[in-house]
């Protein structure tokens, strides 16, 4: 089997939230054909990085899955916080951070992110004039910047982006790999899942 196209990072995916909006359910739980979100994006994750983390105060949920699951090394500080954790355990120097909630992240549009790390710390897209950190890579050189940020408050992963050499991918070029958008999408709310077309978590085996 040939070697995963991009060695140097890893694939994380940020599970850390409490899904309040989704009545507590994990929603890298939630199936996309019949498979749980989180098993199709380690698995993706595995085929072009060769490695992936989950970053999940729960590890319950995430076990069975071949990926090692980390804590936030800082509780409650929500995104910042998963891809602080992330960025200090991958142990690579670049990592791709998705959201346990994002059923059609695409090995493409991934690749085609990835081909355009050169020369930055970040590569993020833009979209309807809001920054996706969560469909993003960012270098290990943003684990520094990102502890300040956190030292002295309540940072979002905008304000690391625009605190490093971050590439920005507008939305009409993205729109050429991703003409839908659909590797943004993500389900925050049940009405979000009954959009995606996505199934609930198979129950829990007695």
């Amino acid at each position: 089997m040939a070697d995963p196209p991009f060695q140097d990072c890893t694939g994380v995916l940020v599970a850390g939230g409490r899904a309040t909006r989704m009545g507590g359910a994990p929603k890298g739980l939630l199936r996309v054909g019949g498979e749980p979100i989180a098993a199709r994006s380690i698995a993706l994750f595995q085929r072009l990085f060769g490695r992936a983390l989950v970053v999940a105060n729960d590890p319950a949920p995430y076990v069975g899955l071949a990926a090692r699951i980390v804590p936030d090394l800082l509780a409650g500080r929500g995104a910042p916080g998963g891809l602080h954790a992330a960025l200090a355990a991958a142990g690579t120097p670049w990592v791709f951070a998705a959201g346990c909630d994002m059923p059609f992240l695409d090995a493409a549009a991934i690749s085609w992110l990835a081909a355009r790390r050169d020369g930055a710390d970040a590569v993020l897209v833009r979209v309807g004039g809001r920054l996706e950190p969560l469909h993003a890579f960012w270098s290990r050189a943003c684990l520094a910047p990102l502890e300040g940020l956190l030292a002295r408050g309540e940072p979002s992963l905008r304000d690391l982006a625009a605190a490093v050499r971050a590439r920005i991918v507008e939305e009409e070029e993205w729109r050429t790999v991703d003409p839908a958008l659909r590797s943004l999408e993500n389900a925050n709310t049940p009405d979000d899942a009954r959009r995606l077309g996505l199934e609930p978590p198979e129950p829990p085996t007695s």
